[in-house]
């Protein structure tokens, strides 16, 4: 399966798995035969879509499971023409899903960031998108059992640690992609909501709040870099002197931040005041496409700079009365987050936080991988 000469798959970080089959790194007999597909399916999660693997069924090391995975998305080409990727972030993504590895969850998580036109797969991130369909997954897949006219799945998000409960309508036993699906996520567990230890940091001479609950997220002003933060994606991702602005801030919050040399992290949402009866208006890179809405975790941080005193939204944002959700507006719509924060030794500490998603199942079958025989 391996070409001694493609480059390192995950720009210096393999998968979460351990190569042992735990952690849904894979399962331990190398999947399924080649020749004979590997079992996959399509869905949309939210405002993106990814393909959805059970663990035993990709390759235990994960060098091997990350080239299967780049085969079977056709990259790097950023046509992917010989894959099932959609040619953008949004869509070259992977769910991989199994045996809970923790006491108190139902399922393992693992997401895969694949990339484009460059040959990475990294685990450096979570997808709050693709979380919305993993319990329905779960559940279609016989992972996790439906009790009554609900399925409520715990799922253990591998990359960060984190665990989260989705909700969804599944009467007798069958998932019904028709209805929201609530995600409720826990208190997170180690690791600084505010990276750098401060609310405000100075980025490329650019003021920023640097944010992790559950997305590493850099929030700016999107006056302080000139625009007005209304624009359509296509208008900011064709701004060349933007593009370079944005790259330096990237630059200067990977260290800041201590995130190493992680390929697509950390995500930049640029504020502006509301208009259309929201909390506030963002404009989010991933890192450097601009997402046409905003990414469930990348939201979920937004929200928490948002009620944080001193952050940069400050002056920017309308907060709700006490209790009602903050509505995060974005190019194509708008965003509910629900959350809880509590001050703890002059600390924010995140209670809890929730939000509705929808996810459809698209198909599924077996994926070929080209040069395995059946797919070549």
């Amino acid at each position: 399966m391996g070409d001694n000469n493609r480059p390192d798959l995950t720009g210096g970080r393999r998968g979460g798995g351990t190569g042992d089959g735990s952690g849904c790194g894979g399962g331990s007999g190398g999947g399924a035969p080649a020749d004979a597909g590997i079992r996959c399916m399509l869905m949309r999660g939210g405002t993106s879509k990814g393909a959805y693997f059970l663990a035993e069924d990709l390759p235990g090391a994960s060098d091997e499971r990350d080239d299967v995975l780049l085969r079977v998305m056709g990259s790097p080409d950023p046509r992917q023409i010989d894959g099932i990727g959609g040619a953008h972030p949004l869509t070259s993504k992977v769910a991989v899903v199994g045996p809970p590895t923790r006491p108190d969850a139902d399922v393992d998580y693992l997401f895969l960031q694949v990339g484009v036109a460059e040959a990475f797969v990294t685990d450096r991130q979570n997808c709050g998108n693709l979380l919305a369909g993993v319990g329905p997954f779960a559940v279609e897949r016989g992972l996790a059992p439906v009790a009554g006219e609900r399925g409520e799945v715990r799922i253990h998000l591998v990359n960060t640690g984190e665990l989260a409960t989705a909700s969804f309508a599944a009467p007798a036993g069958r998932v019904d992609y028709a209805g929201p699906i609530l995600l409720e996520f826990a208190a997170p567990q180690g690791g600084a909501l505010l990276p750098t230890g401060r609310v405000k940091d100075l980025l490329d001479g650019v003021e920023a709040t640097c944010v992790d609950n559950g997305m590493p997220t850099v929030v700016l002003r999107a006056a302080d870099l000139g625009i007005t933060g209304f624009e359509s994606p296509a208008e900011l991702e064709s701004d060349e002197r933007l593009t370079a602005r944005i790259a330096r801030v990237r630059a200067a919050a990977l260290e800041a931040m201590g995130l190493g040399d992680a390929p697509s992290l950390p995500k930049l949402s640029l504020l502006a005041p509301p208009r259309a009866g929201g909390s506030v208006s963002t404009r989010t890179f991933i890192p450097f496409r601009c997402h046409e809405a905003i990414g469930v975790l990348g939201a979920v941080s937004v929200a928490t700079a948002c009620v944080l005193p001193g952050s940069v939204a400050a002056g920017l944002v309308k907060l709700p009365p006490a209790g009602a959700p903050l509505e995060i507006e974005h190019p194509t719509g708008f965003f509910s987050v629900q959350m809880e924060i509590e001050w703890s030794d002059g600390n924010p500490v995140v209670r809890r936080s929730a939000l509705l998603r929808t996810a459809r199942k698209l198909m599924e079958g077996a994926v070929f991988v080209p040069g395995s025989g059946a797919g070549a």
